[in-house]
């Protein structure tokens, strides 16, 4: 099965999404109050990663296969990573402020 398109697409978004979070936690001085921009820092570099692991998959043959892998398992860690961030900053008085 071929995800790699859709990975791309996927993490190339949510790439931009954490980085206009990131962005708006440091122009509202917030970025100091929680850890949240840290978390979220994690999740940009793993969006990153699976895009560049996807495209490099895009080719195929049994090497892209194992790249298309790593690709969705890195995408599923920036995905909990952005979770975490979305959390931290929800939650009330939280332990990672």
């Amino acid at each position: 099965m071929n995800r790699s398109p859709h990975i791309l697409n996927v993490s190339s978004n949510l790439l931009g999404i954490t980085l206009l979070i990131i962005a708006g936690l440091h122009l509202t001085n917030r970025s100091a109050q929680s850890f949240a921009d840290e978390i979220a820092w994690v999740g940009a570099v793993c969006f990153l990663g699976a895009c560049f692991l996807s495209y490099l998959s895009l080719g195929g043959g049994r090497r892209d296969e194992r790249l298309e892998v790593w690709a969705d398992r890195i995408f599923l860690l920036g995905m909990t990573s952005l979770f975490c961030a979305i959390v931290v900053l929800a939650l009330p008085g939280s332990i990672l402020r």
